[in-house]
């Protein structure tokens, strides 16, 4: 299935999917602990894979897998947020919440990608950054907008598929892409539902009714612009036969490498760059508005 054929089968099937699932059963898939994890993923689609741990500056974060592996006899590098499968895994991983120290370990893969000309797959599935006090003590906040920033810089293929749960900047960390494709039953949303409906109603309760208003499902994403394509899933989840989504990954990775291997890095990093630069609407208002002159004196 090229990419295109993709694009249009996503879009005339967009009636069938919303009215199969509401958005709250599509998030409960998203978190389903039978969910394939990124590691399931990279074993079943690449081969050779050696991961490659720690930051080279303060330790190795469990929650996020990286390394290279080979492709079609090609050299890639990974990225991925790892949830883990057992509860005791789950914790191990901190539930795919990643420290700065994981984003600082992306982004020298990235790195080292961008040194050895390999295309870099990004698998995308976390509640979001950990918010937890020594995160932020280490540079939470920077570490997720230095990947955001220097990921519009590196000058080699990035495809991102968003697997799970794709939450706020902790997904974005590792979510900017040439081409970003996401799993039927998958999420991405600047917030969690949870979070959104304390902040709205002070009900955490509301949850659901706040999933249907932010738009977070692959069908509203592509209708958005925001995502390229969705890969199809198995009735009842990708859980239940991977098959078929692993089959339309695979030629999605193939057919990309080729395509985007083929642009110069100036372009590849202009069309990044205006990819998602085209996905932002604002207005200005008539009016300007000047500092009190009180300020100016």
């Amino acid at each position: 299935m090229t990419e295109t054929k993709l694009k249009k089968n996503s879009k005339r099937n967009i009636p069938q999917q919303e009215n199969k699932l509401s958005v709250w059963e599509r998030l409960l898939l998203a978190r389903s602990q039978e969910r394939p994890t990124a590691m399931d993923f990279i074993q079943r689609l690449f081969t050779q894979f050696v991961e490659l741990h720690g930051d080279r500056n303060f330790r190795d974060d469990p929650s996020i897998l990286s390394g290279i592996a080979s492709f079609e006899g090609k050299s890639v590098a990974i990225i991925g947020h790892q949830k883990g499968k057992s509860f005791k895994d789950r914790v191990t991983r901190n539930f795919g919440m990643s420290h700065p120290e994981g984003y600082r370990k992306a982004l020298r893969i990235m790195r080292l990608a961008e040194r050895f000309h390999m295309p870099i797959v990004s698998f995308v599935d976390t509640p979001g950054a950990y918010p937890g006090i020594e995160a932020e003590e280490r540079g939470q906040v920077e570490a997720v907008a230095r990947n955001i920033m220097e990921a519009f810089d590196v000058k080699v293929p990035i495809i991102v598929f968003v697997i799970g749960e794709g939450g706020s900047g902790g997904a974005l960390a590792i979510g900017v892409g040439d081409r970003v494709y996401m799993l039927e039953n998958a999420v991405y949303s600047v917030i969690s539902p949870e979070a959104c409906a304390t902040i709205l109603w002070g009900d955490s309760t509301r949850a659901p009714e706040a999933a249907e208003r932010l738009q977070m499902t692959a069908p509203d994403l592509l209708r958005l612009g925001i995502i390229d394509g969705i890969v199809p899933e198995a009735e009842g989840g990708v859980h239940k036969d991977m098959n078929k989504t692993l089959s339309t990954m695979k030629a999605l990775i193939s057919e990309t490498i080729e395509s985007l291997s083929a642009k110069t890095p100036r372009e590849l990093l202009d069309e990044r760059y205006q990819k998602f630069q085209g996905m932002v609407a604002y207005r200005e208002n008539a009016r300007t508005h000047f500092p009190p002159a009180s300020l100016l004196t």
